[in-house]
């Protein structure tokens, strides 16, 4: 269960993965709008708004990582951590407003006839390819990463990207994702229009990339509102945790614990637990130091930690335990 947190070293590869995302959504973004532009293609166009809608999340989670960063203070307490969430949060909201809205838009417009005729479509082919290409160098730094995180944490690449300690990556590399299959989806549109003539092909294209896009700002969202709520770190540290306390000579059970997730890497860690009643108050004290000494080396994602002393047969306490989690402990 040792884990390096968010380290330096980490924080420098995540914010490369956002600053690589960046600039290749920045050089695509230019030559989407210049190519829907001459080619009148409104999946072109839409995304040139995907593009411009990343191009701005980007921007949102290396303000993410800055702030969150910042170390605690009289203010707050437990450090700046959850800043990382909020600016995630936006994050979703600007794939959702400049790119999913715009796609949807354009869309319609081709779709009910009001957009521009096609003309030369041909140019949109090399502009999707280098875009496809700088995208898929963007994403292939992305996955590096959240694989690397899946191997650390033990988790499934599946579990991470849906339950994410830290939205940052998980962002870019679901961005990226969904700007390869936006890529695709215009590719076959703009080729259907060109083939049939028809411009309703275009358009149904860029709905397509708009409810991509939609799915894909919904995700992020929910992530991040998690975090922001307050989540509990993962069970399986919980359970190490309480495995860790109950090998403690001064403890005889655990009564409740509580955990949340305070930012990338940072669990805050409440106890109530039954230490031996034959353990003196000086004894006391001097275990609850020891426990936190050897908890925070152990488990380096332990920001704070807390330990209560509490009776196991404390009905009051049981009932408020059963009540939150329908036993002692928040086993799932």
């Amino acid at each position: 269960m040792k884990d390096d947190g968010d380290t330096p070293d980490k924080g420098g590869e995540r914010t490369f993965t956002v600053l690589l995302a960046l600039a290749a959504n920045l050089a695509v973004g230019v030559l989407k709008l210049i190519a829907g532009l001459i080619s009148g293609s409104g999946a072109l166009l839409s995304e040139a708004a995907h593009s411009v809608g990343d191009s701005t999340t980007e921007i949102l989670l290396l303000v993410a990582l800055r702030r969150s960063d910042r170390p605690a203070d009289r203010l707050h307490p437990f450090g700046y951590g959850k800043e990382r969430y909020f600016w995630s949060l936006l994050a979703a909201g600007a794939i959702f407003v400049s790119g999913a809205a715009f796609s949807v838009y354009q869309g319609l417009h081709t779709i009910l006839g009001s957009g521009k005729e096609g003309g030369e479509l041909w140019i949109n082919y090399p502009v999707l390819a280098l875009a496809f290409v700088l995208e898929a160098i963007s994403f292939n730094q992305a996955i590096r990463q959240v694989r690397k995180q899946s191997r650390d944490q033990h988790r499934s690449l599946l579990s991470l990207m849906r339950t994410p300690e830290d939205p940052t990556t998980n962002s870019v590399a679901m961005e990226d994702s969904a700007a390869l299959i936006g890529l695709t989806i215009a590719a076959a549109g703009v080729g259907l229009h060109q083939l049939t003539g028809s411009a309703i092909w275009d358009g149904l294209a860029s709905l397509g990339i708009g409810a991509l896009l939609l799915i894909v700002a919904f995700v992020l969202a929910r992530a991040c509102q998690e975090l922001l709520i307050g989540r509990q770190a993962d069970t399986r540290l919980l359970r190490a945790i309480e495995k860790r306390l109950e090998a403690q000579d001064e403890i005889d059970d655990i009564v409740d614990m509580l955990t949340m997730q305070t930012g990338a890497g940072r669990v805050l860690v409440c106890v109530r637990a039954d230490f031996v009643n034959a353990v003196t108050a000086g004894e006391l004290e001097d275990a609850c130091a020891r426990i936190d000494k050897d908890l925070r080396e152990t488990f380096a994602q332990i920001d704070e930690f807390f330990i209560q002393p509490v009776s196991s047969e404390n009905e009051d306490m049981r009932e408020r335990v059963r009540a939150r989690y329908g036993r002692a402990l928040a086993d799932e």
